[in-house]
């Protein structure tokens, strides 16, 4: 009998081995950065399809509290004509009157709760409290604490955003409305990217922030977004990736690692994930990979930031990349972002 597959594990497998990206970074000199810059990014905004029409923000505080030295605020705004928005916007109490500060939008990643964890919302509550813990995942309120704004949204299908706790029983609703999206042409990682840049648009309306310094981070799906909204949106000055360095032929076909949120149909044609890492440059970039990580590998992770460090190099900027490899599993290391922050939002 001829050698048959019936398999659509090896399909894909076999179909990936197949690919070579088109526009992966092979240059050497800051003339073919340029080059692959300007060419990538256009292909990426054709991928990403139309983004949503602007509307009035009409950016409403819901209420507002203080507590652990930080003004804590509930905040919604439009996003689109459809979509609101919900966020934790987070202001040290002790800024001089008038003194504008800093802000980092912080990106949660997937996980019901949304917002909430990365802003310390549960801390007390023995189950939420050990689900932060564990990934140290609450960078939005350690970063206020260090005295920077820090704004949290639920991307949509998490937190507010989510249509209760299971609104597809058995279902993730990220690929569900995935689905949905592609029946009439929409990408739900552009919808979330677009909220995220009029986020962005809110923090510039805040008398408290400084409009001209204003970074990003998050963690997993929070560094998904992370690095797109840093290759789209140039008024983010620093980004820090967490745990989101990998191959879209490892975790994306290999070991199925992801869900509708995080994918553009076709994207591996074009490039990897240490390309879209690399677009940030020349502004500073911080990428932190867990040694242990059991959700992106530390041997995959190695390969998107060797290609990011090389698009660096070429840009004529490597002194603007660092990498904190710390010996943890999927969470935020926490080791060098501070003093990151601080280096290049600060000054």
């Amino acid at each position: 009998m001829a050698n048959r597959n019936f398999s659509m594990i090896e399909y894909f497998n076999r179909r990936c081995a197949e690919v070579r990206p088109r526009l992966a970074f092979g240059g050497r000199t800051k003339t073919d950065w340029q080059r692959w810059r300007r060419s990538l990014l256009a292909e990426l905004k054709r991928l990403l399809g139309e983004m949503p029409r602007p509307v009035p923000l009409r950016a409403e505080v819901v209420w507002d509290t203080e507590e652990d030295g930080l003004i804590k605020r509930r905040i919604v705004f439009d996003s689109e004509r459809h979509m609101s928005v919900p966020g934790l916007l987070y202001v040290p109490a002790d800024r001089p009157p008038g003194k504008r500060l800093p802000a980092i939008l912080c990106c949660h990643g997937h996980g019901v709760d949304g917002k909430n964890n990365v802003m310390g919302v549960g801390l007390g509550k023995a189950e939420r409290e050990t689900s932060i813990r564990q990934a140290n995942y609450d960078y939005g309120l350690q970063m206020a604490r260090q005295g920077f704004v820090t704004f949290a949204v639920d991307w949509r299908v998490f937190g507010e955003r989510r249509d209760g706790r299971d609104p597809y029983p058995g279902r993730d609703p990220c690929n569900v409305h995935f689905v949905r999206g592609q029946v009439l042409g929409i990408n739900l990682l552009t919808l979330n990217i677009w909220d995220g840049m009029r986020a962005i648009d809110f923090l510039q309306t805040r008398k408290e922030v400084d409009p001209k310094r204003i970074g990003c981070m998050g963690l997993s799906f929070g560094g998904t977004m992370t690095t797109w909204l840093s290759l789209m949106d140039r008024r983010i000055r620093a980004t820090d990736i967490i745990c989101y360095a990998d191959t879209l032929p490892r975790f994306g076909v290999a070991r199925a690692n992801f869900c509708g949120s995080q994918i553009l149909p076709g994207l591996y044609r074009l490039c990897d994930v240490g390309d879209l890492a690399g677009l940030t440059a020349p502004r500073p970039l911080l990428m932190e990979i867990g040694l242990y990580d059991s959700c992106f590998l530390y041997e995959d992770a190695v390969v998107a930031r060797d290609r990011a460090r090389k698009i660096y190099r070429a840009a004529g900027v490597e002194d603007r990349f660092e990498v904190d490899e710390f010996p943890g599993e999927h969470g935020f290391g926490g080791r060098k972002a501070f003093a990151f922050f601080d280096r290049w939002l600060r000054r």
